[in-house]
């Protein structure tokens, strides 16, 4: 059985340029409030499902959200957001917990940097898929999941996207 893969990393794929393209005409406070609320309610059980005494994704999105209302210093929620992505490294052998936990401590990194959102379609797309249908299904099948999940993510992305917003985030992509 081929190792699991880390990350949809496809930029040309039909499931994935159409986020991209909503991403970029969004500000970097739609951005957060987006990933960080999906994270939470889609990514956020699959790691706890793994590892309910473990904390540090939780803690990651709390930080964000904490700093996104102003009660707390980016170098206070960093320090939650390095702690969730020690839990990613922590978990190998558990590819849904450990893509889940990539993506949570991706999204919540948004709040030093707008492009980090795209962590929820190319590692929380994927966790999705190895949830649902087991990390050793072939490639294909785990890829059209993801790619099913990435239209969900879409969808809420437009629910909260702004119409002509006035300050979109101006993400320039680096990959």
């Amino acid at each position: 059985m081929p190792k699991p893969r880390k990350m949809l990393s496809d930029w040309e794929a039909p499931y994935l340029v159409p986020l991209i393209r909503q991403i970029e005409t969004q500000s970097k406070d739609t951005l957060i409030v987006w990933s960080t609320g999906y994270a939470e309610a889609v990514l956020l059980p699959i790691w706890e499902k793994a590892f309910p005494e473990d904390a540090r994704p939780r803690a990651a999105l709390r930080a964000a959200g904490m700093w996104r209302n102003k009660v707390i210093k980016l170098p206070e929620a960093k320090i939650q957001i390095l702690a969730c992505h020690e839990a990613a490294r922590s978990c190998e052998g558990n590819p849904a917990a450990q893509a889940a936990a990539r993506a949570i401590g991706q999204v919540a990194s948004t709040i030093h940097s707008a492009r980090h959102c795209i962590g929820l379609p190319l590692y929380g797309a994927l966790a999705i898929a190895y949830d649902r249908l087991g990390a050793d299904m072939p490639w294909g099948v785990i890829e059209s999941a993801a790619g099913e999940e990435c239209g969900r993510m879409l969808e809420a992305l437009l629910r909260v996207s702004k119409e002509d917003e006035p300050n979109p985030a101006g993400i320039t992509w680096v990959c």
